[in-house]
């Protein structure tokens, strides 16, 4: 039941739909089902000589018109009677079509609504961790399963019980033996068609997460194909893809036979019914058992009645279908959303921070972080440096809470940071990348997407400081330039340019650049470090980086290595000791010094 419960609160609203729905489709399969009835009535007691049964007021009617013996010389009125049935029936299958979609791609629209707001607020943790086209592939093609469900077989699984129950009544009404005969073989597709359930829902459920894992490695290629083209790494990938693409293939080959073995079969069982009901039914017929109306009234129906009855196995198998993509999209809802656990405070943030025995670890015994204590001042510029992995990326995340510290204290003007809102702090901590996420937008828009109410003078000047304006300008259609996919259109010093003007459009009290420096020349590096400066300073700001030349005019520099803080202080005291600074320094240096020795060369 677990399983429906996000699917009944998304029904909200379109339940009324729903069963005027069911509601046309009983008023739907009652004129289909007086149909035969009626050539029933014209073979037995119009042109033959039965005497008339039907309803009281079926009699009345005909005997205000002169009875059977004038619709006898007016045999057409009959065919009348059944043409306006068929477009009763018409009508009422119309509002069906018509309702249930409309309920179905409402619900779709709820649901994928939905999503999109629960994956927005679920950890930074979460997303680290999920795969990109799997999430694609619950948000769009699992949606889209469930919605056909609700549009089609929904509605058809009461057009079923309807059927049986109508047609059953009028049946057991004209011959019991007959109605025995015609139902013999209905419990047991009933039965076949339940174990074909029970099958097929697994085999579904491995072809869908197959054609997810296919769209992860889709997605990544596509993401990534200037690294596939810079390495010449084609063949692998189109490797890669094929053997994902043919686990995929063989899942589906399997759905299939399954779903031909179970159509094969039905079918059969079916057409031995119907031959069963037609051989019986003629030779009752010709003992005069049976009138010959009756006859036609039961091969009707069993013809009609079959084809519900063995849709119930596709059916059945298009709901193991939604079953798992309904499993797939309440694995997200289901995911906890991002808490704020205390945290409700919305201070003025001023840029005064102070680590205190802060401790992080993101697998329990693995300490990222141990025994972290530094003080910054609002205003000071921190560098931070270390090597890959020593936890320098997870220090600056604590400080936006995209992750909790377990030990330790972390203040920001002296208010501990897990009683802060995380969305207010996110909101006055600037953050650059390594790698900066620009949209398929104008160069305009992405540096507006901080702050959208910015004038144009305010974006001018931010670019100013992070020194692209002059860049932009000579675009051909400047600020309006199109940004490709992920700022591919852009090299990677003129995107962290970007990111650094979309950051500075806001003014924050605390700005982190995480080695977001490293695609540009150290002229340009310089020159923005002192523009940031000089545009305000009580900004404190926090630099991440590997090159000594950006590091060394901060006010103070931490060093981490292996999780813990080994030395602290300025350019001047930190190249005067023994440690990982000097010896970085030492190699900058010696680089830097052979490189204008063979410039000199030359």
């Amino acid at each position: 039941m677990k399983t429906f419960k996000y699917l009944m609160k998304f029904m909200k609203g379109n339940k009324l739909l729903y069963i005027g729905a069911i509601l046309s489709v009983g008023m739907a399969t009652l004129f289909t089902t007086a149909g035969p009835l009626v050539i029933r009535m014209t073979i037995d007691s119009i042109i033959g000589n039965e005497p008339l049964t039907a309803p009281r007021w079926v009699l009345s009617g005909i005997e205000s018109i002169g009875g059977k013996t004038v619709l006898a010389q007016n045999l057409w009125a009959c065919s009348i009677v059944i043409l306006l049935l068929t477009i009763g029936r018409g009508l009422f299958l119309y509002f069906k079509g018509k309702w249930s979609a409309v309920a179905s791609e409402s619900i779709a629209k709820n649901m994928k609504e939905a999503l999109y707001d629960h994956i927005q607020h679920l950890s930074y943790d979460y997303h680290v961790k999920a795969e990109t086209g799997d999430l694609i592939q619950r948000c769009t093609s699992d949606v889209e399963t469930i919605r056909r469900f609700l549009a089609v077989q929904f509605v058809e699984i009461g057009q079923a019980i309807f059927m049986l129950i109508f047609m059953l009544i009028i049946m057991l009404s004209l011959s019991i033996r007959m109605t025995i005969i015609s139902m013999l073989v209905i419990p047991i597709i009933f039965i076949f068609a339940i174990l074909f359930f029970m099958k097929i829902r697994n085999a579904f459920q491995e072809a869908d997460e197959s054609e997810a894992r296919l769209s992860t490695v889709l997605q990544e290629n596509l993401t990534g194909v200037r690294v596939v083209r810079a390495f010449a790494r084609q063949n692998y990938e189109i490797e890669k893809f094929d053997e994902k693409n043919s686990e995929y293939r063989d899942l589906i080959y399997r759905v299939i036979r399954l779903l031909a073995g179970y159509w094969s079969l039905s079918d059969f069982l079916c057409f031995m019914q119907i031959g069963t009901v037609l051989v019986v039914g003629s030779y009752w017929a010709s003992k005069n058992i049976i009138s010959l109306g009756t006859l036609v009234v039961f091969t009707t129906y069993e013809s009609m009645l079959l084809w519900p009855v063995r849709q119930m196995g596709r059916i059945l198998a298009d709901m193991g279908k939604m079953m798992v993509s309904l499993k797939r999209v309440n694995e997200i809802l289901d995911e906890p959303l991002e808490t704020e656990e205390n945290g409700e405070l919305k201070p003025e943030i001023k840029g005064d921070i102070r680590f205190q025995n802060v401790y992080f670890e993101y697998e329990e015994g693995h300490p990222i972080l141990n025994n972290v204590s530094f003080e910054v001042k609002q205003g000071e510029t921190i560098a931070i440096l270390g090597p890959t992995g020593s936890g320098k990326t997870s220090l600056v995340h604590l400080m936006g809470r995209l992750y909790d510290y377990q030990k330790g204290s972390i203040k920001i003007d002296g208010i501990e940071l897990k009683n802060i809102d995380k969305k207010w702090i996110r909101k006055n901590i600037g953050v650059i990348l390594q790698e900066p996420f620009l949209y398929s937008k104008t160069i305009k828009d992405n540096i507006r997407i901080a702050n959208k109410d910015a004038l144009e003078s305010q974006v001018f000047e931010a670019s100013r400081t992070a020194f692209i304006h002059d860049v932009i300008q000579d675009f051909e259609d400047g600020y309006d330039t199109l940004v490709g996919e992920r700022g591919v259109t852009l090299s990677g010093g003129q995107k962290q340019r970007v990111a650094i003007a979309r950051m500075l459009i806001s003014d924050y009290p605390i700005l982190v650049f995480d080695d977001s420096l490293s695609a540009v020349d150290t002229e340009t590096d310089a020159a923005i470090r002192k523009a940031l400066k000089e545009k305000n300073e009580e900004t404190t700001t926090f630099i991440i980086s590997h090159r000594v030349s950006t590091l060394s005019e901060a006010d103070k520099i931490i060093v981490i290595e292996d999780g813990k803080l080994v030395q602290t202080g300025t350019h001047e005291e930190l190249i005067s000791q023994k440690g990982l600074y000097n010896r970085i320094w030492s190699i900058q240096n010696s680089l830097e010094a052979e490189l204008e020795r063979d410039i000199k060369t030359v």
